[in-house]
């Protein structure tokens, strides 16, 4: 069976000062030394950028198309650099894509035997722009208290002796007013939104089949004090252009013919019809495997175990296969993305937040759903995939703990049966659990940190696969000194510096020790 996400990355997270079995190999991410790397030309930019992308392999293999891009303060863009991407899920995997694409020597880390075997193995499927919404909202800390006696609570804190913890909850608390609210949901949904236009292109230029369909997320009301409570979000969706429909109990069946036995239980629902639904495994696993076919190198089975930092620059990753070399790295290895930049006095504000999901094989089509279904008073996810149903959801803030419960297998079960009763056999269902990195306002942290040449791509939460695509071509934009195509100033780890200041290391580095 697959890891999951709530493994604990024992190789992944050594700091500083750790015991080493002798001097660490030198290795250069291509194999080689530097002159036998790829060239420009191999892992070229094949078109002018947003232009429609052509088909794969050959994206990598036409020639690299030069620019003069504009460089911001501090950067370190080359044309073919070498950039290590920590982490194999579908986040470190579409920035690997991107960055390739751009004209980089990639080569993607992860301590797995593939990819995707982590948090993206068996989420609930959705792509779900309409739906990004952060977890701290006005209302929430009341909700917490009575979930709390709930049979099938859709939140469970289990208190720890970790100040990462308090920090995480306390911030939580600070982001559930209107104000913080409504500006978080805006930036999260702009993000989305303009993940959703590159995964079309990306799909378009590769092909990929991952059982997706195109047919949009119901978000179902058990309730009218529901229904009422959708208001604040449909003006954010209003305010940003999202189509959404407002359905009765009747509408609800004409979208989700499924539901029909639970219509006495439906108040109504909010269609968002621009969401999609798949298989993130099956997408990141085959995206890697064209990237790879492309020239991007993936080392499995590999831990990461600290940065190489000199002259508050990034010049490697030191691994449990010796140490890579590096003109720039990226972070996307999730949960465990703050222990590893901890040492250079970085506070990355990404806390693993723990769901589930079953995943049931289909015996009755026509009561299945037709896409996905987010049950909101159990915040759980009912999706189609081909001939499976993936229900995944809860949250549980327990560190990085890999147990799965009986009774979080029973919530999933409970709601999918009482909405799609008889469309699964409930008793062939597998069981999963895996971390979603989540920060305290919702937003990914994508983009530069003070030091050098090091790239953060991570916090995602709930939405890895709806923002992925759109994060990676940030990334690679803001990597190559050219300014994205949407706002994302507000999108860096500079948004938790105290008002006034900008962010920096908490410490100053010292080149010789980390150098190792």
């Amino acid at each position: 069976m697959p890891a999951s996400g709530a493994a604990v990355a024992c190789t992944c997270l050594a700091l500083e000062g750790r015991k080493r079995n002798g001097p660490a190999a030198m290795v250069d991410p291509s194999g080689g030394d530097r002159s036998d790397r790829m060239s420009c030309g191999k892992m070229a930019h094949i078109r002018e950028h947003r232009a429609p992308l052509p088909d794969l392999p050959g994206i990598f293999t036409r020639t690299f198309s030069s620019r003069s891009p504009s460089f911001s303060q501090g950067s370190s863009r080359r044309a073919g650099m070498r950039i290590v991407v920590l982490g194999a899920g579908v986040v470190g995997v579409t920035s690997a894509y991107e960055l390739a694409r751009a004209g980089h020597e990639v080569t993607v880390v992860d301590r797995q035997p593939a990819a995707a075997l982590e948090t993206s193995f068996a989420n609930a499927g959705e792509i779900s722009p309409g739906y990004a919404s952060p977890w701290a909202a006005p209302g929430i800390p009341a909700k917490a208290l009575r979930w709390m006696f709930m049979k099938h609570a859709p939140l469970v804190i289990r208190p720890r002796l970790d100040a990462a913890q308090v920090r995480f909850l306390l911030a939580i608390l600070r982001n559930c007013t209107p104000a913080a609210y409504a500006q978080n949901k805006g930036r999260m949904v702009r993000l989305a939104e303009y993940s959703r236009d590159c995964l079309t292109d990306l799909r378009a230029a590769t092909g990929l089949a991952f059982d997706e369909r195109q047919q949009g997320t119901l978000q179902l009301f058990r309730s009218q004090k529901q229904l009422d409570a959708a208001a604040r979000d449909i003006e954010v969706l209003r305010a940003g252009g999202v189509p959404f429909e407002l359905l009765d109990a009747d509408g609800c069946l004409a979208a989700e013919p499924g539901l029909r036995a639970a219509r006495d239980r439906i108040a109504g629902g909010l269609r968002l019809t621009g969401d999609e639904t798949g298989d993130c495994f099956k997408f990141t696993q085959g995206l890697a495997g064209l990237a790879e076919e492309g020239g991007v190198r993936f080392r499995y089975g590999t831990g990461v175990e600290r940065l190489r930092v000199e002259g508050g620059r990034v010049t490697g990753v030191e691994t449990t296969k010796g140490t890579f070399l590096a003109d720039a790295v990226v972070v996307a290895l999730g949960s465990h993305s703050p222990a590893l930049v901890a040492p250079l006095g970085l506070r990355l504000p990404v806390y693993p937040v723990k769901g589930y999901s079953i995943t049931v094989p289909i015996v009755d089509a026509d009561r299945a759903p037709v896409s996905t279904v987010m049950d909101e008073t159990y915040k759980i996810a009912i999706t189609r995939l081909g001939t499976r149903i993936r229900v995944g959801g809860m949250a549980e803030v327990a560190g990085f703990s890999a147990t799965l419960p009986p009774a979080r297998r029973e919530t999933l079960a409970m709601s999918v049966n009482d909405l799609f009763g008889g469309a699964g056999d409930l008793s062939r269902a597998s069981f999963w659990t895996g971390l979603r990195p989540m920060t305290p306002d919702g937003t990914p942290v994508v983009g530069r940190t003070p030091v050098t040449g090091l790239w953060l791509n991570t916090g995602h939460g709930t939405l890895g696969w709806t923002m992925a695509a759109g994060s990676a071509r940030v990334l690679s934009d803001l990597i190559d000194g050219r300014a994205p195509e949407i706002e994302s100033a507000d999108l860096g780890i500079e948004r938790y510096a105290a008002p006034g200041r900008r962010a920096r290391p908490a410490v100053r580095l010292n080149p010789a020790r980390q150098a190792g």
